[in-house]
C-alpha cells in the first residue's frame, strides 16, 4: 500500500510538472508581452523548486525525529527537489549561454 501511495506522489509531481511545461510553451506561443510571461514563469518554476525543497527538509526532519514513518515517501521527496533543483539550474545555464552568445555577437 505504502507503493501505491508513493507512486501516486511521483505521478502527482510528475502530472504538475507537465503542466507548468505545457504552460510554458502556451505562454511563449501566445505572443502577448512574452517577456513578462517568461519572468512570471521562471518566478513560478523558483517558487515550485523552493517549496520542492521546503517539503523534502520537513520530511526528512519528521523523520529524524520519528514523526514520519514513511521512508520511501521521504526519498521521493528528496529526490524530486533534487530534480527540480537541477532542472532550475540547468535552466539558468543555458540562459547564461544564451546570453554570451548574444553580447558576443558582431554588430
Amino acid at each position: 500500500m505504502t507503493a501505491i501511495d508513493t507512486t501516486h506522489t511521483l505521478t502527482t509531481g510528475l502530472r504538475s510538472t507537465a503542466t507548468s511545461t505545457s504552460s510554458l510553451s502556451a505562454a511563449t506561443s501566445a505572443g502577448t508581452d512574452e517577456s513578462a510571461d517568461f519572468a512570471e514563469t521562471l518566478k513560478a518554476m523558483l517558487a515550485n523548486v523552493n517549496g520542492s525543497q521546503q517539503r523534502a527538509t520537513g520530511l526528512a526532519e519528521s523523520f529524524e525525529a520519528g514523526q514520519e514513518q514513511d521512508l520511501a515517501g521521504v526519498m521521493v521527496a528528496q529526490q524530486q527537489a533534487r530534480l527540480t533543483f537541477q532542472t532550475a539550474l540547468q535552466v539558468r545555464n543555458k540562459l547564461v549561454s544564451a546570453y554570451q552568445d548574444i553580447m558576443n555577437m558582431p554588430i
